[in-house]
This record gives C-alpha cells, structure tokens and sequence, in this order.
C-alpha cells in the first residue's frame, strides 16, 4: 500500500492543490493515515484501544461501518436486530465515539466508515469474537501485558512485580485465573529437597530411604512427587526425607509458585499479540507515508516542483 500511493503520487499530475484534496483517493488516504500516526504517539494508545475493542456491540458497529458507510439510524436498526434499542445519543456517546478516539472510525458529514486500521482489526476479531468477553472492558492493560509476558515464559508473582505494579498482581492473577487464562504450574509444593554433596556410599539406608535418595533429581523434587513416585504415603515420605535431612543427604529450598497459560490464554495472548503487531505496522506505514507527519509541506512541494517544470517546459518551448 506505500508503494502504491508512492508511485501514485509521483505520476500524478494535479490541475491545482484543490484538485489534490478534493478529488484525490490518495490523499485521503494519506490524511487518514496522519490522523492514526498522531493518536497513536499517545503512550496511552494501545490501552484505550484494547478497552475500545472490549465490546461485543461495538464490533458490531465496526463490522458494519467496515462494509459500507452507515448513518446513525443505520447502526441503529442493525442493534435492533440484536435486541439492543438505544437512542441516537447513546450509539454515538458509547459505540461511535470510543472508536472514532482511536482512530478505528471516521465520518464523513452524516456517514460513518471504517478506516483502514478499523477494517483489518474488524477481520481479526471476526475471527475471534470470543476474546472480549474474558478481559475487563475497563482496565488499564495489566492484565494484557502479563498475558503478552507468560506467552514467552512462565513467571512467578515476583516476576510479575517487576513488569506492573506491586499492588495489581494479587487482582490481575485472580481475574487472569477466574477467567481460566491461567493457572499455577503442575508443581504446586513451595518446598523442594535437593542432594548435598555428601557420599552416599559412606551412610547407611533403609530400603525406602535408599529409594527416596535416588529419585531426588538434580533439578529438585516435593515431597508429594517422592510419594507418588515410590509408592508410599506422603507422611512416610517426610518420615524418610526428615532422616536423610538429619545425616545430612538432602537439604531444602524454597521456589515461588510459578504462573502458566492455559490453552484458553495461549489463544486470547495470540489474539492480543496479533492486535498489537497490526497496530505497530499500521504505525510504522503511517510515519513512512507521512515522514513523520509533515504530509502538507511535502505534497506541497511536490507540487511546486512539478508546477517548476512545467514553466521551463514552456519557456524552453
């Protein structure tokens, strides 16, 4: 799409600068692209975006607008047909505006359209309809960012204070985990028994302590999984593990509970993820198109120059 409306702007030879705005398909697209470039440098973008899409009606609208212009009373009798009657008001204050804010809309006199970002967005989540209805339509992105974080890596709520602030994780993990996005690891014991380096060949064992010294791994192992593995009762095991700590065989540590993505997050985080790699191109093309937004003075110099070469043209003629 640059290099089309490069190429399009470059071979075009307008009868004056009114003509270029408006009667050109180019420059309004490149207008559009001006508008998105500036709301985007708004740190707080991807976080109001997010909270616009967060709503199933509001897709709606956006599916709309992204196939045909629609007025207001348009819009409206498409929400009739699902059962949500809403005033004129209403449908702009809560389904036209959030999306005109980030620049997902637009209107043009009494019609509404979706722009380009708003129509490949309205693709994507046609796909995924679902992915609003498990994040809070109002939040502040947290629960995004540890949904982008655990897509690479499992991580712990230590982990997690470094990434939002303290004072949010208690709440993000348990909307995350009510919601089934995520859960703890399979290891839900803190408290994990090691070897020492001590020789085993010097002590003496029972045949179950033997046992139980030997399926300690090297990476550590919970009382609950020595249990399981040896066929033993778990307060056999801690009778056996509490003699080998006394000869001084094993020692323990603590480890943090660990937080995973279930099968449902993996989804909604790729959902997420895709939405922002969109929105980082859709940038990217946009600073590109515009060279950081000075649209005006470079179509305005295209223009004097090509008005340069016709009067030399003429002269030379």
């Amino acid at each position: 799409m640059v290099e089309r409306m490069k190429e399009t702007c470059n071979e075009c030879n307008p009868l004056s600068m009114v003509t270029c705005i408006a009667d050109c398909s180019t420059w309004k697209m490149k207008n559009e692209f001006r508008e998105l470039c500036k709301k985007m440098k708004d740190a707080d973008f991807a976080t109001r975006l997010l909270n616009a899409l967060k709503n199933r009606k509001r897709l709606q609208v956006l599916e709309t607008i992204s196939k045909t212009q629609s007025t207001i009373s348009r819009l409206q009798q498409v929400l009739k047909k699902l059962d949500h009657y809403h005033s004129r008001e209403t449908t702009v204050e809560e389904y036209i505006r959030p999306l005109i804010d980030v620049g997902l809309a637009a209107h043009d006199g009494a019609r509404y359209y979706a722009t380009i970002l708003g129509q490949k967005l309205s693709d994507l989540t046609r796909h995924y309809p679902d992915f609003v209805d498990v994040l809070p339509p109002h939040s502040e992105g947290y629960e995004e960012k540890t949904l982008a974080a655990l897509l690479k890596e499992t991580m712990t709520h230590e982990s997690l204070e470094r990434l939002i602030p303290a004072r949010n994780v208690p709440r993000v993990l348990s909307r995350l985990q009510s919601s089934g996005l995520i859960t703890t690891t399979k290891e839900n014991d803190h408290v994990f028994f090691f070897k020492t380096r001590r020789n085993p060949d010097k002590e003496s064992f029972s045949p179950t302590e033997r046992r139980v010294y030997e399926s300690i791994t090297e990476e550590g192992v919970p009382a609950r999984r020595l249990a399981q593995t040896n066929g033993i009762t778990l307060r056999r095991a801690y009778k056996c593990l509490r003699r080998l700590k006394g000869k001084k065989m094993i020692f323990t540590r603590e480890r943090p509970k660990s937080y995973v993505l279930t099968e449902k997050g993996i989804q909604e985080a790729a959902v997420l993820q895709r939405i922002q790699d969109l929105t980082r191109e859709t940038f990217e093309a946009s600073a590109q198109i515009l060279n950081d937004g000075k649209i005006n003075k470079d179509i305005t110099a295209t223009y004097q120059a090509k008005v340069e070469m016709k009067q030399k043209t003429a002269v030379t003629d």
